[in-house]
Protein backbone atom coordinates (compact mmCIF):
# COMPACT_ATOMS: atom_id res chain seq x y z
CA UNK A 1 0.00 0.00 0.00
CA UNK A 2 1.60 3.08 -1.10
CA UNK A 3 0.80 6.35 1.48
CA UNK A 4 0.47 10.31 0.11
CA UNK A 5 1.24 13.16 1.85
CA UNK A 6 -1.63 14.67 3.59
CA UNK A 7 -2.63 17.68 1.83
CA UNK A 8 -3.45 20.78 4.21
CA UNK A 9 -6.41 21.31 5.14
CA UNK A 10 -8.65 24.83 3.96
CA UNK A 11 -8.88 27.86 6.13
CA UNK A 12 -12.02 27.07 7.72
CA UNK A 13 -14.39 30.30 6.94
CA UNK A 14 -14.91 32.27 10.15
CA UNK A 15 -17.53 31.57 13.24
CA UNK A 16 -19.72 34.20 14.01
CA UNK A 17 -20.47 34.88 17.70
CA UNK A 18 -23.40 36.39 19.44
CA UNK A 19 -22.27 40.19 20.78
CA UNK A 20 -19.86 39.79 24.05
CA UNK A 21 -19.68 35.78 24.42
CA UNK A 22 -16.45 34.25 24.66
CA UNK A 23 -16.25 30.81 23.01
CA UNK A 24 -13.68 28.15 24.43
CA UNK A 25 -11.32 26.99 21.37
CA UNK A 26 -10.56 23.49 21.26
CA UNK A 27 -7.34 22.06 20.89
CA UNK A 28 -6.51 19.76 17.89
CA UNK A 29 -6.94 16.00 18.59
CA UNK A 30 -3.66 14.47 20.11
CA UNK A 31 -2.99 11.03 19.03
CA UNK A 32 -3.98 8.43 20.61
CA UNK A 33 -1.86 7.01 23.10
CA UNK A 34 -1.27 3.56 24.61
CA UNK A 35 -2.64 3.78 28.53
CA UNK A 36 -0.26 3.47 31.34
CA UNK A 37 0.23 0.27 32.86
CA UNK A 38 -2.06 0.32 36.38
CA UNK A 39 -0.05 -0.77 38.65
CA UNK A 40 -2.76 -0.94 41.29
CA UNK A 41 -4.85 -3.89 40.34
CA UNK A 42 -8.59 -3.05 40.92
CA UNK A 43 -10.55 -4.59 43.69
CA UNK A 44 -14.11 -5.56 42.36
CA UNK A 45 -17.20 -4.26 44.20
CA UNK A 46 -18.55 -6.57 46.82
CA UNK A 47 -22.41 -6.33 46.84
CA UNK A 48 -23.59 -9.29 48.78
CA UNK A 49 -22.13 -10.16 52.00
CA UNK A 50 -23.10 -13.72 54.23
CA UNK A 51 -23.87 -13.74 58.01
CA UNK A 52 -25.54 -16.70 60.45
CA UNK A 53 -28.12 -15.20 62.64
CA UNK A 54 -27.53 -15.75 66.40
CA UNK A 55 -30.81 -17.40 67.17
CA UNK A 56 -32.12 -18.62 63.56
CA UNK A 57 -35.41 -17.97 61.83
CA UNK A 58 -37.54 -21.32 62.60
CA UNK A 59 -40.11 -21.75 59.57
CA UNK A 60 -43.89 -23.52 60.09
CA UNK A 61 -42.28 -26.65 59.74
CA UNK A 62 -40.00 -26.23 62.65
CA UNK A 63 -36.85 -26.13 60.58
CA UNK A 64 -34.30 -23.44 61.91
CA UNK A 65 -32.38 -21.37 59.30
CA UNK A 66 -29.74 -19.39 60.55
CA UNK A 67 -27.26 -18.68 57.50
CA UNK A 68 -27.76 -16.11 54.71
CA UNK A 69 -27.04 -13.39 52.34
CA UNK A 70 -27.52 -9.87 52.48
CA UNK A 71 -26.69 -7.22 49.73
CA UNK A 72 -25.97 -3.89 49.63
CA UNK A 73 -28.87 -1.44 50.12
CA UNK A 74 -29.72 1.37 46.91
CA UNK A 75 -31.41 4.35 47.24
CA UNK A 76 -34.97 2.74 46.02
CA UNK A 77 -34.11 0.33 48.51
CA UNK A 78 -34.86 3.05 51.26
CA UNK A 79 -36.89 5.06 49.33
CA UNK A 80 -39.58 2.68 48.57
CA UNK A 81 -40.78 1.23 51.91
CA UNK A 82 -41.51 5.56 52.84
CA UNK A 83 -44.47 4.64 50.39
CA UNK A 84 -45.54 0.98 52.50
CA UNK A 85 -49.13 2.00 54.47
CA UNK A 86 -47.20 0.26 57.33
CA UNK A 87 -44.11 2.29 57.59
CA UNK A 88 -46.70 5.70 57.75
CA UNK A 89 -48.54 4.36 60.40
CA UNK A 90 -45.77 2.79 62.17
CA UNK A 91 -41.93 4.40 61.46
CA UNK A 92 -40.56 1.19 63.37
CA UNK A 93 -41.90 -0.66 60.91
CA UNK A 94 -39.00 0.56 58.06
CA UNK A 95 -36.50 -1.80 59.53
CA UNK A 96 -38.55 -4.80 58.75
CA UNK A 97 -39.68 -3.80 55.03
CA UNK A 98 -36.34 -2.88 54.37
CA UNK A 99 -34.58 -5.88 55.65
CA UNK A 100 -36.60 -7.62 53.63
CA UNK A 101 -35.62 -6.34 50.35
CA UNK A 102 -32.17 -6.87 50.95
CA UNK A 103 -31.81 -10.37 52.64
CA UNK A 104 -31.39 -12.21 49.66
CA UNK A 105 -31.05 -15.82 50.80
CA UNK A 106 -32.17 -17.60 54.24
CA UNK A 107 -31.33 -20.73 55.19
CA UNK A 108 -33.38 -23.00 52.12
CA UNK A 109 -36.27 -20.77 52.33
CA UNK A 110 -37.06 -19.88 48.53
CA UNK A 111 -37.51 -16.65 49.36
CA UNK A 112 -37.20 -13.86 51.92
CA UNK A 113 -39.51 -10.90 52.21
CA UNK A 114 -41.16 -8.97 55.55
CA UNK A 115 -43.11 -11.61 56.66
CA UNK A 116 -40.36 -13.54 56.81
CA UNK A 117 -38.51 -10.68 59.00
CA UNK A 118 -41.30 -9.61 60.87
CA UNK A 119 -41.28 -13.09 62.58
CA UNK A 120 -37.83 -13.37 63.54
CA UNK A 121 -36.68 -13.47 67.29
CA UNK A 122 -35.92 -9.80 68.54
CA UNK A 123 -32.60 -10.50 69.19
CA UNK A 124 -31.58 -11.89 65.30
CA UNK A 125 -33.70 -8.61 64.40
CA UNK A 126 -31.28 -6.70 66.19
CA UNK A 127 -28.44 -8.51 64.63
CA UNK A 128 -29.69 -8.08 61.56
CA UNK A 129 -30.08 -4.17 61.64
CA UNK A 130 -26.37 -3.40 62.54
CA UNK A 131 -25.06 -6.11 60.10
CA UNK A 132 -27.34 -3.66 57.50
CA UNK A 133 -25.55 -0.67 58.99
CA UNK A 134 -22.06 -2.12 59.13
CA UNK A 135 -22.09 -3.19 55.00
CA UNK A 136 -23.90 0.31 54.24
CA UNK A 137 -21.49 2.22 55.67
CA UNK A 138 -17.96 1.73 54.10
CA UNK A 139 -17.75 -2.04 55.94
CA UNK A 140 -18.30 -0.40 59.89
CA UNK A 141 -20.10 2.27 61.75
CA UNK A 142 -17.14 3.45 64.08
CA UNK A 143 -16.07 6.81 64.36
CA UNK A 144 -12.63 8.18 65.23
CA UNK A 145 -12.66 10.72 68.75
CA UNK A 146 -10.58 12.33 70.68
CA UNK A 147 -11.02 11.92 74.79
CA UNK A 148 -12.27 15.29 75.93
CA UNK A 149 -9.98 14.96 79.00
CA UNK A 150 -7.04 13.45 78.29
CA UNK A 151 -6.88 13.89 74.36
CA UNK A 152 -6.42 10.25 74.13
CA UNK A 153 -7.55 9.32 70.36
CA UNK A 154 -9.90 6.24 70.10
CA UNK A 155 -13.12 5.02 68.66
CA UNK A 156 -16.33 4.58 69.27
CA UNK A 157 -19.40 2.62 67.58
CA UNK A 158 -22.07 4.59 65.94
CA UNK A 159 -24.37 1.85 65.62
CA UNK A 160 -28.09 2.18 67.26
CA UNK A 161 -29.58 4.62 65.18
CA UNK A 162 -32.61 3.65 63.55
CA UNK A 163 -32.15 1.69 60.22
CA UNK A 164 -32.86 3.62 56.93
CA UNK A 165 -31.65 6.65 59.18
CA UNK A 166 -28.62 8.55 58.43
Amino acid sequence: MRRTAAKAPAAAPPQTAAVGADFPRSAPAAAPTEAPADPAPRRELVTEFPFELPRGYVDESGTVHRDGVMRLSTARDELVPLRDVRVQENPAYLSVVLLGRVITRLGTLTMVHDGIVENMFASDLAFLQDFYRQINAEGHTRAAVQCPHCSEPFEVELGGSRLGES
